[in-house]
């Protein structure tokens, strides 16, 4: 007999439990995110989904006062003996009927649930002797096998994983978007305005698919709300310090209101942002941070890995599917992904759009290959291009590498705001060196990746004052490739290194950003220098530098061949990306042949191949360390300690407190540990293996262990790795 008044939980029936997942699955229903048959197969699901738990072995766990383990000699997974009860007339078809059992058979992935049917053959006869049901054939099992690859399989236990774990969690399991529309109204008719036809283009193809080129400075994050409307909705952008922006605009000028239930930021560093920014009151910042990761929220700011890793295809990576075949999914930036992580992007969005997700990519440059690779097997989306607009920039290209005595001499002549953008932290740190110390240059700083996060932060700061198109003075800064995307300054001038074409495009929007700056047309306000270390270069054959040889050869060929020389429009700009970056003109570039490479390895992974854990590591592919730099750690060493003090100390429950009195002292704790942790990553910086050759000891963080390395670091010039004989120079890829 089945007792559904046994338990599911030491605190909830079978029954109960049952009821608060068709609960959840009924506000999908109401919200339009689970409908029509799917939601009947999953409300199936649902009521199956734990059966298996009146079996004696898991009531004598569940009641047990000891947290005792499940016992493999004696029992059998609950997900599995659950299959015994499921009624295939209950369903429309054979085939529902099996989605149904594949769902409900890998809802947990404790044990091999196939092996497990063949290897307790004799338990699972016992089980069914005592409290009925069917036996497992082996047609069966065999057609569940092949049954995981199907979308729709794989669509159906995502949503039963979704209901499972906000019934679990006793989380609402989803929050209504129904303000974006009204809130982006009003912030328009709070600029006395109107929107423009890259942002009415987005509103009136809200339903499609779409890519959209447009000017910087067009209002691509309002265009791609309008885009979402009341719908849920996910915005990914590459880069934190972008996410974070984006994030801080959506909830001091568009949404403003009840921010806790309506937007969320998602990355690695959300709960430390939200402590350090004052968010929300700290009783409520960890509630907060855990809606963003329970992906419930109606818009999420988010980085591509917390969202598109569920391409691993690791064990309950539906649930994630599942949530974005519903979704609409607002990429920017898409240029700055590398070979990998657009192999990833482009396999997500061929899943998701399979099962019903829309995507929107939104950018200043779109090489044609990146949108060969989408359509390839989406098929053909909504094009829309916007790439008018005033003059901004005289470039003037020079057939050497970067020269500090041409950028002195100039500097000296006409002053004005100075930016110079080079390919490698290394040539930027030299380039500072020869213009500071030899050329005696006043007024001059440094930004790239390899500060401690409070020097970067600071530095940041102090170059986006600088940047403010109103701001007038003369200055020098000298960065790396993070003021590509991430910072919203304008300076007069700019000289850089090539790298490729979009970088090179993303580099001149630092310059006369806005346009203002008419009478800087007149002469060339851009100077960039086209050859760089033969060692950066990254080819089939060599394969130690980061920048691909064949995009900056075809990069060069475009401004030399097409006479770059003198004022070039934003239609022009666009012109020479889709006449050099063509899928043929690549083909046989590393780039394309890793893209390729990666996107076979995604393909090919079969479900549940590879842990969550795995795929954390894996999903970058970026072989940087945080390190201490001894100096740093030496001047503020009692600071540091004390913190790790925090995060070592070990809460054990107190007996004599309430339960409630216990998790709020966890919770405090867990807090205090946050801002902890973030005090002491204050003090790191990110660098690469060869960077940290001499470690004088390593700090220990619980789960995590920071090496404080020997090395030359200074407020002006940052992380420099110490010099070994003999050692072979190694160029990273750090920005």
């Amino acid at each position: 007999m089945i007792d559904l008044n046994r338990l599911a939980k030491p605190d909830k029936t079978i029954r109960e439990h049952t009821d608060d997942l068709i609960t959840s699955l009924n506000t999908l229903n109401k919200l339009g995110y689970a409908n029509g048959r799917i939601c009947d197969i999953v409300k199936r699901c649902c009521e199956y989904h734990d059966y298996g738990k009146i079996n004696d072995e898991f009531q004598k766990r569940v009641k047990s006062d000891h947290h005792e383990f499940f016992d493999n000699n004696k029992e059998v997974a609950h997900n599995v003996l659950s299959l015994c009860f499921i009624e295939e007339e209950k369903f429309n078809c054979q085939d529902d009927f099996h989605k149904a059992c594949y769902a409900i058979l890998n809802h947990h992935h404790n044990t091999d649930n196939f092996r497990e049917i063949d290897d307790k053959s004799l338990l699972i006869d016992k089980f069914i002797e005592q409290f009925g049901g069917k036996k497992i054939n082996r047609s069966l099992k065999n057609k569940l096998i092949k049954i995981k690859t199907d979308p729709e399989a794989q669509l159906i236990k995502g949503l039963l994983h979704k209901c499972d774990y906000a019934a679990s969690g006793d989380y609402q399991i989803e929050y209504p978007n129904d303000f974006l529309k009204c809130s982006l109204d009003n912030f328009i008719k709070s600029l006395n305005s109107d929107w423009n036809e890259l942002q009415n283009f987005c509103s009136e193809n809200t339903n499609q698919n779409i890519i959209v080129i447009a000017n910087t400075g067009m209002g691509k994050t309002e265009a791609g709300l309008l885009w979402i409307g009341d719908n849920k909705g996910f915005f990914i952008l590459p880069l934190r310090t972008a996410i974070n922006a984006i994030f801080d605009r959506v909830r001091n000028q568009i949404v403003k209101e009840n921010i806790e239930q309506r937007v969320s930021l998602l990355h690695s560093e959300t709960l430390s942002y939200y402590l350090k920014e004052a968010v929300t009151e700290e009783d409520k910042v960890l509630e907060y941070t855990k809606k963003g990761k329970q992906l419930n929220m109606p818009l999420t700011i988010s980085t591509l890995d917390q969202l598109f890793n569920f391409v691993y295809k690791y064990h309950g990576f539906e649930l994630k599917l599942a949530t974005l075949s519903y979704s609409k999914i607002v990429i920017d930036e898409i240029q700055a992904y590398s070979p990998d992580l657009l192999a990833y992007l482009v396999s997500g969005l061929e899943m998701i759009t399979q099962l019903g997700g829309k995507f929107a990519i939104l950018t200043a440059t779109l090489p044609p290959f990146v949108k060969d690779y989408i359509e390839e097997k989406i098929g053909q989306v909504k094009f829309g291009k916007f790439v008018k607009g005033i003059d901004r920039h005289n470039l003037k290209v020079i057939q050497t590498e970067i020269d500090h005595e041409f950028i002195y001499d100039h500097y000296r002549l006409n002053g004005g705001k100075v930016l110079i953008v080079c390919n490698t932290v290394k040539k930027a740190q030299e380039i500072f060196d020869l213009l500071k110390d030899e050329k005696q240059c006043e007024n001059i700083s440094l930004l790239h990746s390899k500060f401690i996060k409070m020097d970067r932060s600071e530095k940041e700061d102090q170059i986006l004052a600088f940047g403010k198109t109103e701001f007038v003075s003369n200055g020098i800064w000298i960065a790396t490739s993070i003021v590509e995307a991430s910072l919203d300054i304008d300076f007069d001038y700019l000289f850089t290194e090539l790298n490729d074409l979009n970088g090179l495009l993303q580099r001149l929007g630092r310059v006369n950003r806005k346009g203002l700056k008419t009478e800087m047309l007149n002469k060339p306000n851009a100077f960039v220098f086209t050859e760089i270390n033969k060692s950066l270069l990254i080819s089939p054959d060599q394969k130690r530098g980061f920048i691909d040889s064949k995009i900056h050869q075809l990069s060069k060929d475009a401004l030399i061949c097409e006479n770059i020389d003198g004022v070039l429009s934003e239609e022009k700009k666009s012109e020479l990306i889709e006449k050099y970056l063509t899928t043929d003109k690549i083909a046989n570039s590393n780039f394309a042949i890793h893209y390729r490479n990666v996107k076979k390895y995604i393909n090919d992974l079969y479900v549940g191949e590879k842990e969550i854990e795995e795929v954390q590591k894996m999903f970058r592919n970026i072989t940087a360390y945080d390190v201490i730099p001894e100096t740093i750690y030496d001047q503020h060493k009692e600071e540091i300690e004390s913190n790790q003090a925090i995060i070592l100390k070990i809460i054990s429950y107190d007996t004599s407190l309430s339960k409630e009195e216990n998790a709020e002292i966890k919770a405090k704790s867990k807090i205090a540990k946050a801002k902890a942790r973030q005090a002491i990553y204050n003090y790191t910086v990110s660098v690469g293996l060869y960077d940290f050759n001499k470690s004088s000891k390593t700090l220990d963080l619980d789960f995590e262990k920071i090496p404080v390395v020997k090395c030359d670091y200074s407020f002006e010039k940052g992380f420099i790795r110490l010099k070994i004989e003999k050692q072979e120079e190694v160029f990273d890829n750090f920005l």
